[in-house]
């Protein structure tokens, strides 16, 4: 039996089925779109193509929970909160995704979770599998409605830069917000000038 980076192959694709159970049908189907685009993304970039479909498919294990269950489940597992994560309790979706991917389905790689528990906001200084499963889950197939999408998508395939794909997605993200009056975590802020500065 195959090795996927510790977990064996019955484990990694029973996964999915857990997925499907636990979510929605549109959110497991982008979580799907998520798991192959990352396998994608880390075959060309030399990144563990089982830790990126592993990533992939549970990014958003936690969406299943309102926002302000999100909160109150942070609170009760010591899971720091900041602020504006308890004001806009969708974001603890990622946070509270890493704590169920390792507590409820056994992934103890750090790497995977952090990848799952930065996957929204993005951060400075992220590791290789965090910027393709950040990037995975904004171009991934049925994500349709961003107007650079196809530039994006050009540019994480056909290009040699993923941090220049990051800041384009940060920026579009970035843009959108400011247009729309919504408030930006600082969190992606930082992670934007950190990688422009680079």
């Amino acid at each position: 039996m195959s090795e996927y980076c510790g977990y064996d192959e019955k484990q990694v694709f029973s996964l999915y089925s857990k997925m499907e159970e636990k979510l929605g049908h549109h959110r497991y189907i982008h979580s799907v779109g998520v798991a192959g685009t990352a396998v994608s993304l880390a075959m060309k970039y030399g990144v563990n193509v089982y830790k990126a479909q592993i990533a992939g498919i549970l990014h958003d294990c936690a969406k299943c929970y309102e926002d302000e269950e999100l909160v109150k489940l942070c609170l009760k597992k010591g899971i720091e909160i900041s602020e504006f994560e308890e004001e806009h309790g969708f974001l603890l979706h990622a946070k509270y995704g890493a704590y169920m991917a390792e507590n409820k389905y056994g992934i103890s790689d750090e790497d995977i979770l952090n990848a799952i528990r930065w996957h929204t906001t993005g951060r400075e200084n992220m590791s290789l599998l965090e910027k393709i499963v950040f990037i995975s889950d904004y171009i991934e197939p049925t994500r349709n409605k961003a107007a650079d999408l196809p530039q994006i998508r050009y540019e994480a395939f056909n290009g040699n830069d993923i941090d220049k794909v990051l800041l384009m997605i940060m920026r579009d993200t970035i843009k959108y917000l400011n247009a729309s009056d919504n408030s930006i975590d600082t969190t992606t802020i930082r992670a934007y000038e950190f990688y422009e500065k680079r």
